[in-house]
């Protein structure tokens, strides 16, 4: 038998002990491990797994708690960490795996007996100074393996669990039921091979899939690393075949990377930051020995060094839809999960001098990662915002400690949902009553409320909106509409309902009558139209990558496939979506599964598409999987809300306001 007792090592001088025991929680619900006089190497801890129960005790000192390594040896020598400093190196690594994951991410406590909230199984205080206000330069929290003494071994069982492969297979198979069985055809079977092809895999468990997995790419840059946006499409793929392990270890440990010092020129961004990508990488030790760390990026390796805003946002969604797909909600129930929650939210809520609900980003801050004029308050960032926004209205857990959260979100959801709706909305009627604005207005009950000059309306667009269509601009802010029409943000608007079901319709009804230009030989435009001549010049600042109708600048990008079924199917157009599919499925495999395509129709696989593109790949199987099952759409997206439409801090106030302009506006909201 063994036991486990819990020691943190800190670079700083220990100050009092701040928590004395797990009675009520698990630190975070994991805990690394180190262990001495073992002889275990990788393939005999590959059924091992633990779950600390209530009696585990440990002791820790304030600091950053989350630095793991593991030590691959020939020999049958410890288990080591070496002393590296985690908050200058951004490099975090962790032990040895089990078959349902590794020891560290893996192990957590009885979900809805032990972590169903933060603030009711821990002192709030006392945990923040060590998860959210920790220092640098703190070495990692391990675990120590020692002999066991005979005569207490009942004590310790009640303490450990050992996981067979049964237990670990339990979510997993909950989530096949759901998947029924078909027999794939050639180019699905190809698909699922590649996308296999392209998992990573770290201290022999899955984590995640490579962003391209291109053989004949010499220069692979980085897509080589696990992207979280990227990775979307590939969780969604596995989660609807029943596969849920490998999104699972992707949710901890991204969690994980979450707390690392994340530093760029002397200056540290939000703790809530998640990281853009990560690299599993081995490292060589002494001896013969290897370890294989985790290696984020969170903007300070990236081209223009932008911080990834959207990543919070897409693990924050794909929690969700982890939860609704397998059942097990007891992953978002965790003290850890709860708490990482709270930092993304709280990073995204923090007052600024913005005076818009909206989200304030810099350019390339989202899946337009380069510079393409769309600071400010993007609608694609807006759209997720929302989205994640009502997830974590659905996943946090509603105590004492969290109700003025839960109030801050449910105040932003409305001012969004409004803010957007009304202003970001433009279709014949809209693009009529702009066209007549008077600007100057010094009032608050102004009409032209951004004071916008009706000859930015480009001449394109009076002879291309359709009649009974409409859509969602790029962006609004003072003086400054963007008219251009990003798909992203218009589809992921329908699927958090966002617009009211009436726009919704309208920006199907767009899609449908512009067909040729947004879907043409391969769907769909990331955005119309294309920067070009002088306009290209000065926005993209001469980007040779983002040539008109190429890449970010009007490209075709199939991964929008699968956002734009689901879009379809809630709507009930699903002979939409599947016309779509029909122009992918004729393309793809023959191309070898490019990136992106080029050319105002998209007739041309991108000059600099990477080929085996792993997102992609995985939009399409999400994509064949949504449309043969359209009820498990429905787990995906959310209806509308009536009862946000009926919070409004206006109401709050003491300002003396008689009339609150959402009034106006209500009728529209509920059609």
């Amino acid at each position: 038998m063994i036991s486990l007792s819990f020691l943190c090592h800190s670079a700083m001088k220990p100050s009092c002990r701040i928590m004395r025991s797990i009675r009520k929680s698990t630190l975070f619900g994991f805990s690394p491990v180190k262990i001495h006089n073992g002889s275990a190497k990788k393939g005999n801890l590959s059924k091992f797994c633990v779950n600390f129960e209530q009696k585990s005790q440990y002791h820790t000192y304030p600091g950053r708690v989350l630095g793991f390594g593991s030590v691959l040896s020939d020999t049958q020598k410890a288990f080591k960490v070496p002393n590296w400093s985690f908050g200058q190196s951004g490099v975090v690594s962790r032990s040895f795996s089990t078959r349902g994951g590794c020891v560290i991410a893996g192990i957590e406590s009885k979900g809805r007996d032990f972590s169903t909230s933060v603030e009711t199984r821990v002192n709030e205080n006392n945990f923040e100074r060590i998860y959210v206000q920790g220092g640098v330069n703190v070495k990692p929290l391990v675990v120590e393996r020692i002999d066991k003494d005979e005569n207490v071994v009942g004590e310790e069982q009640s303490r450990i669990e050992v996981a067979t492969d049964e237990n670990v297979e339990g979510v997993d198979e909950q989530a096949k039921v759901l998947s029924s069985e078909r027999e794939f055809s050639d180019i699905e079977k190809e698909a699922w091979r590649l996308l296999r092809e392209s998992v990573v895999t770290y201290c022999g468990s899955p984590v995640g899939t490579v962003a391209a997995n291109d053989p004949n790419d010499k220069l692979p840059l980085n897509y080589d690393q696990v992207f979280i946006r990227d990775f979307v499409p590939s969780a969604l793929a596995f989660l609807l075949k029943g596969e849920g392990e490998i999104v699972r270890n992707f949710l901890l440990h991204t969690l994980q990377l979450q707390s690392w010092e994340k530093t760029v020129d002397c200056y540290s961004p939000g703790q809530g930051l998640m990281p853009a990508s990560f690299k599993v990488r081995t490292v060589p030790l002494d001896e013969n020995k290897f370890e294989e760390v985790l290696d984020p990026d969170f903007g300070e390796s990236a081209i223009g060094r932008v911080a990834p805003v959207d990543s919070g946002l897409w693990w924050i969604i794909l929690l969700r839809a982890y939860g609704k797909i397998t059942g097990d909600y007891g992953l978002q129930e965790r003290v850890d999960v709860q708490t990482g929650l709270k930092m993304i939210l709280n990073l995204c809520l923090t007052d600024g001098f913005d005076m818009f609900p909206s989200l304030l980003v810099t350019d390339g801050s989202c899946m337009i990662d380069r510079r393409m004029g769309i600071h400010g308050h993007p609608l694609e960032i807006q759209a997720l915002f929302y989205s994640a926004l009502r997830c974590s209205r659905e996943m946090l857990a509603v105590n004492d400690g969290s109700k003025n959260l839960v109030r801050a979100i449910n105040n932003r959801l409305s001012a969004l949902s409004f803010h957007i709706r009304e202003y970001y909305w433009v279709d014949m009627r809209k693009m009529n009553e702009i066209y007549r604005y008077k600007t100057e207005e010094y009032s608050t009950e102004a009409t032209n409320k951004f004071n916008i000059y009706p000859d930015q309306i480009p001449l394109w667009l009076m002879d291309w909106i359709p009649e009974e269509g409409g859509y969602f601009i790029g962006n609004l802010q003072p003086a400054h509409m963007d008219f251009r029409f990003f798909t992203l943000g218009n589809l992921w608007s329908i699927v958090s309902s966002l617009g009211t079901p009436k726009q919704n319709e309208a920006i199907l009804n767009l899609v449908e009558a512009k067909w040729d230009d947004l879907v043409g030989h391969m769907p769909l435009k990331i955005c119309y139209p294309a920067l070009e001549y002088e306009e290209w010049r000065i926005i993209t600042g001469s980007d040779p990558k983002n040539t008109p109708w190429s890449y970010h600048n009007g490209g075709s990008w199939p991964t929008l496939l699968w956002q734009f079924t689901l879009a379809c199917i809630k709507m009930g157009r699903t002979e939409v979506a599947e016309k779509a599919v029909a122009l992918a499925e004729k393309r793809l495999q023959a191309d070898r599964w490019p990136e992106y395509y080029d050319t105002r129709t998209g007739k041309f696989i991108g000059k600099q598409s990477r080929l085996h593109q792993t997102w992609t790949i995985a939009g399409f199987l999400t994509t064949k999987m949504l449309v043969q099952n359209p009820e498990k759409a429905a787990l995906l997206f959310w209806e509308e809300d009536y009862e946000l439409l009926e919070i409004c801090v206006c109401a709050l106030s003491k300002s003396g306001r008689k009339k609150c302009s959402r009034g106006a506006a209500k009728s529209q909201i509920l059609v």
